[in-house]
């Protein structure tokens, strides 16, 4: 994954450009807009991120207004408008996870993290987020954790911190 801070200017590798070809080669003529999702997560996968440079060049890329690339953006929770960690840490926050203690695995990662929601440790590693339903009610409290987005089911505080340990030794 290539590290793009919020002003730098992006320019698409040929290979990205190649995968965003075949991606528009699914649907019908004239319908390039239909790509958006998946060129939107191709993108998100080689920078970590949804930079406005990035998002500026996919509207130049499918020939739309940047503005169409912004709303399915901010639209959905899997994109990520500013820099994250390299583990992105998600706790469901929904009903039944809060019933048996996400609140206080969210309290927990800021404490053992040293940053806030949202925010990145300073060693780069780490971001953390609330997120909804990731539909594993009966194995409450869940985490999954990006880029590869495994889930973390009956999750303690004491599990939380061995998953941390070993995460920084990768």
């Amino acid at each position: 994954m290539l590290k793009v801070t919020e002003t730098q200017e992006i320019n698409f590798s040929k290979e990205l450009i190649a995968q965003f070809d075949e991606m528009v080669q699914r649907y019908p003529q004239g319908k390039q807009k239909s790509a958006l999702l998946p060129i939107l997560h191709a993108v998100q996968a080689e920078y970590g991120w949804l930079s406005p440079s990035a998002m500026d060049n996919v509207a130049e890329y499918l020939n739309i207004q940047p503005i169409e690339v912004y709303e399915v953006a901010t639209f959905y929770t899997m994109f990520f408008l500013q820099p994250q960690g390299k583990y992105v840490l998600e706790v469901c926050r929904t009903g039944p996870c809060q019933l048996v203690g996400a609140d206080k695995i969210m309290d927990h990662l800021e404490k053992k993290l040293g940053v806030k929601e949202g925010e990145v440790t300073k060693d780069g590693l780490f971001s953390w987020r609330g997120v909804e339903c990731l539909a594993a009610c009966g194995m409450a409290p869940v985490l999954q954790i990006g880029p590869d987005y495994t889930y973390y089911e009956n999750l303690t505080a004491d599990k939380l911190d061995t998953l941390i340990e070993e995460l920084k030794k990768k």
